[in-house]
């Protein structure tokens, strides 16, 4: 059902740490999601790989990470049509401001995307984006 109160929120992406890429992108890979498009290079590689119904699972390098019981959590990210909007409202309900609304283009590969993305803490400290694609070249 759809979200009255952030117009077209659905969920974007999940995002994990890996203290070995390479492994990590294999396994993920092994179980069918497929890569979508990826970007930087050594310790600051970023994947973006299709779970296999068009959401996405953001693998990062993150060699040197400690994993908490919690595991390698490092975001959510929630697809919305008014980046600002969704920021200025959830902080309006209790959030923490992170990171305020911002174009980031990435150099990716082989699908070049920018993102209109924002970032707030939850009430347990929890990190959620808030994001929309707004430019893809092949």
């Amino acid at each position: 059902m759809p979200n009255d109160i952030i117009k077209g929120m659905g969920f974007g992406h999940m995002a994990i740490g890996a203290t070995d890429f390479d492994k990590s992108l294999a396994f993920y890979q092994a179980l069918g999601c497929k890569l979508y498009t990826q970007w930087g290079e050594g310790d600051k590689r970023i994947a973006l790989l299709d779970i296999g119904d068009g959401n996405k699972l953001e693998l990062f390098a993150r060699p040197a990470m400690v994993h908490t019981e919690d595991g390698p959590f490092i975001h959510l990210a929630f697809a919305v049509q008014n980046v600002d909007e969704a920021y200025r409202h959830a902080l309006s309900v209790g959030a923490t401001p992170d990171k305020p609304p911002m174009e980031l283009p990435l150099d990716s590969h082989p699908l070049k995307i920018t993102l209109r993305v924002a970032f707030v803490k939850g009430p347990d400290g929890e990190s959620l984006e808030f994001c929309k694609q707004i430019i893809s070249k092949f």
